[in-house]
């Protein structure tokens, strides 16, 4: 029986021969690349934790204990060795296995994560809840390098030295020198600098782990005591001992016994103690180990090759995205880009290999990266800030605070916006419409298609206030090429002008609208079709085109409903037009709710917001005179 058979239930890998473990990790690398081959799914980070998810697993006592995987797309082992292995199948597909930690899924995933630098703060709170009640486990917060550029990491890292904490907390410090892309900032450098002091590593190897395994000090804080002057004189100064922090490492993070080790250890350290563990991004598959991160978040992929299966045949969003900014860049020398940490998804790379002087990647850092633009906007530059909707969220405070207020032209460059898919609710870009447009200031373009995403762009740059321009992951749609007006501000664009009924569609919903204005008269029904193109300010003068000849009027958008552009279309519509006067409205949108995982297509079919469900409403709410 192979090993990984053997693991069908929390704690059974404490089960497993000692001598077995090597091979164990490799069998589930093996069922890891095999399985997300087929399905998709974040595959470098899994194979960098393989042993030191099987170290904590051989150390904790689980769901008794508990662990925080900070972002969580690193969860992978951590659902195999607690008896998720018949979930792979289903990883991320509609009604399936999480790719992240979900409590709902099991008792052994104690927290939900998706979004990074969360984990040290969710520590905190069980720590204290455990003190509270009186009860006796150990908390483990397992966070990478990438998110230690996040200011709620330090937030954490600075309350978790608080002297009302008696017991212990254990911070895992994963460092693979990546978060997505390679890590950037003064924490990577130092970092950089414990790894590579050959002089301090040499000691400890020697010195360190002989006197923790001889007992000869008692305890780890004995020893930690010894060696802080010996750490002062090879490395300088140290960062997290002098935050008041008990430091363990580095520590080989594919060693298992040494890790279980160290763990062990740790647990037995009054107050925080951070473990450094050193692993590699991507062991144990060669083109993951030399393409991390192009192995982050893999589509279904050839084993032989790690070339994805399906061959992409038209450009993405971020493709155009990326191409416009090329040319914008040799255009216009106060053009800048600023990304947080994804330099690849969110289509700079090209534009940082040809512009690297007015390119910035500031790290998984997006609070920062909205008043760093802020303040390259001040000195008369004109940024443009590419981040995923999601991400975006993490940023509320700066884009009003320092951004809008000061109404500073900045551009922010929504990548994902909509539903998204496998990543499931946190990474559904589906509430940015309702957060922007409550913001002073801000304005917000949706592209209908490919081309109208390039004029947006070029318009944007030249724009003197903040504007949002958001539009969606995956293929550009390429249709209603012959609609190209030029764009005006706050002007919608009217696409077919009939009667009987009024589709308003906002960005990619303008395909679906196109294909159920195509149904309605197959049907025998009229329809007006508008592309909104601007959702704030919204255009007025669609009031008066929706009102005149229509029954019915639909808006379209993939957003949720409160606070989104229906809603917000419905206000003013209500406001300019007298009660006697008006026409039946219907809003359709996402509903009021977290949307889980799952493929696209399907989610929009469950939701009713693909064009069957659309047109279906429709002919139900069409009033017969």
């Amino acid at each position: 029986m192979a090993l990984i058979d053997q693991i069908r239930k929390p704690n059974d890998i404490k089960n497993i021969d000692k001598s077995d473990y090597d091979a164990l990790a490799q069998e589930i690398r093996d069922f890891l690349i095999q399985h997300i081959s087929e399905t998709g799914g974040h595959l470098a980070s899994n194979l960098g934790v393989v042993e030191l998810t099987m170290a904590l697993h051989l150390s904790l006592n689980l769901p008794e204990d508990k662990i925080i995987w900070d972002v969580g797309h690193q969860s992978y082992t951590h659902k195999l060795l607690t008896g998720r292995r018949d979930g792979f199948d289903s990883l991320r597909k509609y009604g399936g296995m999480s790719g992240f930690p979900k409590r709902k899924e099991s008792d052994c995933d104690c927290f939900d994560t998706g979004h990074s630098s969360t984990s040290i703060s969710a520590g905190l709170g069980f720590v204290a809840a455990r003190e509270l009640s009186g009860q006796d486990y150990t908390v483990v917060s397992v966070i990478g390098d990438g998110s230690m550029t996040g200011g709620m990491a330090f937030e954490g890292l600075n309350n978790s030295t608080n002297t009302r904490m008696k017991k212990n907390f254990i911070i895992i410090l994963n460092d693979n020198n990546m978060s997505i892309a390679e890590n950037v900032g003064g924490l990577s450098s130092y970092l950089n600098q414990i790894r590579t002091s050959e002089n301090y590593l040499g000691l400890k190897k020697n010195v360190y782990y002989k006197l923790m395994g001889s007992g000869k000090f008692g305890t780890v804080q004995a020893i930690q005591r010894a060696k802080s002057s010996v750490k002062n004189l090879f490395v300088g100064n140290m960062f997290f001992e002098d935050m008041g922090i008990t430091y363990l490492g580095p520590v080989d993070g594919h060693d298992i016994n040494s890790m279980v080790k160290v763990i062990d250890d740790a647990k037995h350290v009054e107050g925080a103690v951070i473990i450094h563990v050193l692993t590699k991004k991507g062991k144990g598959y060669a083109p993951a180990e030399r393409h991390p991160a192009r192995f982050h978040g893999a589509e279904p992929f050839d084993i032989s090759t790690g070339m994805p299966k399906k061959v992409k045949s038209k450009p993405s969003y971020t493709d155009v995205f990326s191409t416009v900014m090329c040319r914008l860049g040799a255009d216009r020398k106060d053009v800048v880009a600023i990304t947080a940490a994804m330099p690849d998804g969110t289509g700079l790379k090209r534009f940082h290999n040809l512009y690297p002087d007015r390119f910035f990647d500031v790290g998984i850092a997006e609070q920062h990266a909205v008043t760093f633009a802020a303040g390259l906007a001040a000195g008369g530059m004109h940024p443009i800030v590419a981040i995923y909707s999601s991400f975006l969220q993490r940023a509320y405070d700066q884009i009003i605070h320092d951004v809008c207020i000061q109404n500073m032209p900045v551009t922010f460059a929504i990548d994902r916006a909509g539903l998204v898919g496998a990543d499931g609710e946190t990474h559904q870009g589906i509430f940015d419409l309702s957060f922007l447009a409550t913001v002073p200031n801000m304005h917000i373009m949706a592209p209908k298609n490919k081309w109208e995403l390039a004029d947006m762009l070029r318009y944007a740059a030249d724009f003197g206030g903040p504007l949002a321009l958001r539009y969606p992951r995956g293929e550009a749609y390429d249709g209603l090429k012959e609609f190209r007006a030029p764009i005006e501000f706050g002007k919608s664009e009217t696409i077919y002008s009939e009667s009987e009924i009024c589709l308003i569609a906002v960005g990619a919903m303008v395909k679906t609208a196109n294909e159920v204005h195509e149904r309605l008269v197959k049907e025998g029904h009229h329809a007006t079709l508008i592309n909104a193109r601007f959702v704030k300010p919204i255009d007025e003068g669609m009031i008066d085109i929706a009102n005149k000849g229509h029954k019915l009027i639909v808006t379209l958008e993939e957003n949720v409903l409160t606070g989104g552009f229906g809603e917000r279309f419905r206000e003013l519509y209500d406001e300019k037009v007298p009660e006697s006067e008006r026409v039946k409205m219907v809003n359709i949108a996402l509903p009021d709710a977290y949307i889980e995982h799952g493929n696209v297509d399907l989610l929009k079919k469950e939701v009713g917001l693909d064009m069957a469900s659309i047109f279906a409403k429709i002919i139900e709410e069409l009033p017969e005179n």
